[in-house]
């Protein structure tokens, strides 16, 4: 059993998996937009409100086409913009948006604390560290030597890199140039 939970954790933990899940959760929050919980609970309350302004339903929704029984409008045949249902789906869409940002968040904490650091060494390297009797600290402290000593080896790169430019070559030309006019100016 306790296999079982390990592997689940590392199941839900994968990245991809978390991103298709994100994926499908969004795609229903599209769908959720449209759906009952907006028509039947975001929209009155603001119908209620829009209508609470002063002018009654007539500002929650604009009339495009408006049919009258018995004197009366019927909204299931009229024709009309329901501003309600507009700001319904956006506050949904919003909300959603908010809890699975909390979700992914959440999860990518977990993820970050279950993971153990390995300072830059593969998986392999680390544990043959921790086996020799490294300390976290040595491995650290080693970590950071190598980083220091590739930081250097990368910026004697890139300055040897710099020699072997057109700019660098023509400028040691023109100062080989000089020297020598300078030279013969003086007469040696």
């Amino acid at each position: 059993m306790k296999k079982f939970f390990k592997e689940f954790k590392a199941f839900i933990t994968r990245g991809n998996v978390i991103d298709m899940a994100v994926g499908v959760i969004v795609g229903g929050a599209f769908t959720a937009i449209v759906t009952a919980l907006t028509a039947n609970v975001f929209q009155p309350l603001v119908n209620w409100a829009l209508a609470d302004t002063g002018g009654g339903l007539e500002s929650a929704v604009t009339m495009l086409k408006e049919v009258k029984v018995d004197g009366v409008v019927d909204l299931s045949q009229s024709i009309y913009i329901d501003w309600g249902a507009v700001v319904s789906a956006v506050l949904n869409f919003l909300l959603i948006a908010l809890i699975l940002f909390s979700v992914v968040k959440f999860i990518n904490k977990l993820h970050e604390v279950s993971m153990p650091k390995y300072y830059g060494y593969s998986r392999k390297e680390y544990f043959a560290f921790r086996r020799a009797g490294k300390s976290e600290e040595e491995i650290e402290i080693m970590a950071a030597a190598r980083d220091k000593a590739a930081a250097e080896a990368a910026a004697a790169a890139a300055e040897e890199a710099k020699k072997h430019t057109t700019e660098y070559l023509l400028e040691e030309i023109k100062n080989l140039l000089e020297k020598n006019t300078d030279n013969l100016s003086e007469g040696k």
